[in-house]
C-alpha cells in the first residue's frame, strides 16, 4: 500500500513540475530552419513510440502466451534450430529504420544548410558572428556597426552568418533559428538562418570552451526590418566607434555586458580567408574586409588559448 501511494505521489509531482516548465526552445521553433529541425525531432518522438509500443506489446504477449504456469511438470521443449521469418524480422528492421533516418537526415540537412526556400532571391543580411573568450562579436557589415553579447535581426530575410573565433572553437546556437555550427580560428563557415517572428531569444556558445563556458550566452531580438533600420539608425547617433585598442581589449579573457560600437572590427582584423559551407554571388558584399592588402593584421588575429 505504501508503494502505491509513493509511486501516485510520485507521478503527481512529475506532473506538476511538467506543466510549470517553459517549452522546450528547440520544439518552439521562430525561423524555416528551426521548423525543419523540429519536425524532425518531432517524427523521430513519433517513430520510437511506435516502435518502442510495439516490442512492450509483443513481451506481453510472449510474457502471457508462454508462462511456465501453463505447462506441464514434466514439459521439456523441442529442439529447434531458428525461424527463419523472426530472423528476418529482428535483422530487417533495424536495417529499415537506419535507411528511413539515413534519407530524412541527408534531405533536412540539405534544407538547413541552404537559404530558406521563401527568402531564396532575397539580399541575405550578412553578420560574422566571432567569439573570443568569453563574448561574442556580431559585426554588420552592411551598416557598418558592431554588437558585443546581443544580436539584432530583422524578420522575414534571410540571415547568413560568417562564424569564426579569436580564440578556442566554439558553437553558434540559437534554438529557436536553427541548429548550431562551430566556429574555428583560421576559418570562416557559414551558416544560414532567418526569423518569421518577432521576440526575444537565448543564444549561446554549445561547445565546452574553458571556465567562462557557462556565460558565454548571448541576446538575440527579431524586429520588423522598420524596427531594425530605426536601431541601426540609433547606433549612429548614439553609439562610440569601435577602435583598434578598444577591439584589442575586448579580446582579452573575460566577461563584459552588451556593447553597442559604430563601424566594425573587420576592418582592421578581417576574418580569416578561408571559407568553409556554401558560396554564393552574396559573398563578395564583404571582399573589402577580404584584401590581402590588410597586411600583416590577418595573422594577428589573436588566437588567444
Amino acid at each position: 500500500m505504501n508503494i502505491k501511494w509513493s509511486l501516485l505521489v510520485i507521478f503527481f509531482v512529475i506532473v506538476t513540475v511538467l506543466t510549470g516548465c517553459d517549452p522546450l526552445m528547440v520544439l518552439d521553433p521562430k525561423g524555416p530552419q528551426a521548423q525543419t529541425q523540429a519536425n524532425v525531432i518531432w517524427l523521430s518522438i513519433a517513430v520510437m513510440s511506435v516502435i518502442t509500443i510495439i516490442v512492450c506489446a509483443f513481451l506481453v504477449f510472449v510474457l502471457v502466451k508462454y508462462r511456465d504456469s501453463k505447462l506441464p511438470k514434466d514439459y521439456e521443449p523441442p529442439y529447434i534450430e531458428g525461424n527463419h521469418l523472426v530472423e528476418s524480422i529482428i535483422v530487417g528492421v533495424p536495417i529499415l529504420i537506419v535507411l528511413f533516418f539515413s534519407v530524412v537526415t541527408i534531405i533536412t540537412n540539405n534544407k538547413v544548410e541552404a537559404t530558406p526556400e521563401k527568402y531564396k532571391g532575397q539580399d541575405p543580411l550578412v553578420i560574422y558572428a566571432s567569439s573570443s573568450d568569453w563574448k561574442w562579436h556580431f559585426s554588420y557589415p552592411e551598416n557598418d556597426i558592431e554588437t558585443v553579447n546581443y544580436l539584432y535581426v530583422p524578420t522575414n530575410r534571410p540571415l547568413e552568418f560568417k562564424l569564426y573565433s579569436f580564440g578556442p572553437i566554439t558553437s553558434f546556437w540559437v534554438p529557436q533559428l536553427g541548429g548550431q555550427k562551430y566556429a574555428m580560428a583560421d576559418m570562416v563557415t557559414t551558416l544560414h538562418l532567418a526569423a518569421d517572428e518577432e521576440g526575444e531569444m537565448m543564444g549561446r556558445n554549445a561547445n565546452f570552451s574553458g571556465k567562462g563556458f557557462a556565460e558565454n550566452m548571448f541576446h538575440v531580438e527579431a524586429m520588423s526590418q522598420a524596427e531594425f533600420d530605426d536601431w541601426v539608425k540609433e547606433v549612429k547617433d548614439t553609439a562610440e566607434p569601435l577602435t583598434e585598442a578598444k577591439f584589442n581589449e575586448l579580446l582579452q579573457p573575460g566577461y563584459t555586458g552588451q556593447l553597442t560600437f559604430t563601424g566594425t572590427h573587420l576592418s582592421f582584423s578581417p576574418a580569416p580567408e578561408h571559407h568553409h559551407g556554401s558560396k554564393d554571388s552574396n559573398e563578395d558584399v564583404n571582399d573589402e574586409y577580404m584584401e590581402h592588402d590588410h597586411g600583416s593584421s590577418n595573422e594577428s588575429a589573436h588566437n588567444y588559448e
